[in-house]
């Protein structure tokens, strides 16, 4: 497998995650499933580089109070999609 294919299948697997279970603005239910495009980056650098789960939970934290306007009361909620994401497997090589 090329690394473009492998590339498009890790952003897919950080889209649908992102959709599915993360949607702050739920519009999941609309088949909206590129509206959360734009932090698939930020989040599989977190995947690549550091790996912490705090990091990703922060940046979602951050991400619906500072850009969507929108926020859960308890970080701790996203702890469940921070774990999903981190079971990704982000390599650009061919998944082992």
């Amino acid at each position: 497998m090329n690394r473009e294919l492998r590339a498009a299948e890790i952003q897919d697997s950080i889209r649908q995650v992102l959709f599915r279970d993360w949607d702050p603005i739920g519009v999941a239910d609309e088949g909206l499933d590129h509206e959360y495009d734009s932090y698939i980056a930020p989040v599989y650098r977190i995947l690549v580089g550091s790996r912490s789960e705090d990091e990703i939970i922060n940046y979602l934290y951050t991400t619906e109070r500072n850009t969507i306007g929108v926020w859960c009361e308890n970080p701790e909620m996203l702890r469940p999609i921070a774990k999903k994401l981190l079971m990704l497997g982000v390599s650009l090589k061919e998944a082992e």
